[in-house]
């Protein structure tokens, strides 16, 4: 975030359009995804993996069934809890605790974001500035 005073930072927080709210949503990627992608973080998407890394349901690992970015909350595959009447309801995780384990790479979109952030990486790691595409 750009600016440092809370009181920006949470009415960004709770105003931000949803195409904006996306950024939040990153979650860690495991260290093999870290190491073969060059990057540690990325946003959560439906049909990614993920691994709970905090709270009660520690350890469960799922598919990623639905993101809802105006609670900032992810909902995984077998994680619900049982309502008065028996039905299952899923329990609503925020992204900063899971861990992806496995990428949704369908989208193009996605696969060129992974490998730009990976080539900002090795740029650093040689000492040369990253080229940006499109020139100049």
């Amino acid at each position: 975030m750009k600016t440092t005073k809370p009181r920006k930072q949470r009415r960004r927080l709770y105003q931000d359009p949803l195409h904006k709210r996306y950024k939040r949503f990153s979650a860690p990627l495991s260290p093999n995804l870290k190491d073969s992608h060059k990057t540690n973080s990325i946003p959560v998407r439906t049909g990614d993996t993920v691994q709970i890394i905090a709270g009660d349901r520690k350890g469960f690992e799922g598919k990623v069934t639905g993101v809802d970015r105006k609670e900032y909350r992810v909902f995984v595959e077998g994680v619900t809890r049982e309502k008065v009447d028996g039905t299952a309801m899923p329990i609503p995780i925020h992204p900063s605790k899971v861990m992806i384990t496995q990428l949704n790479l369908d989208d193009k979109w996605r696969r060129e974001t992974l490998k730009r952030k990976g080539a900002g990486e090795k740029a650093e790691e040689t000492g040369e500035a990253p080229s940006k595409p499109g020139g100049a």
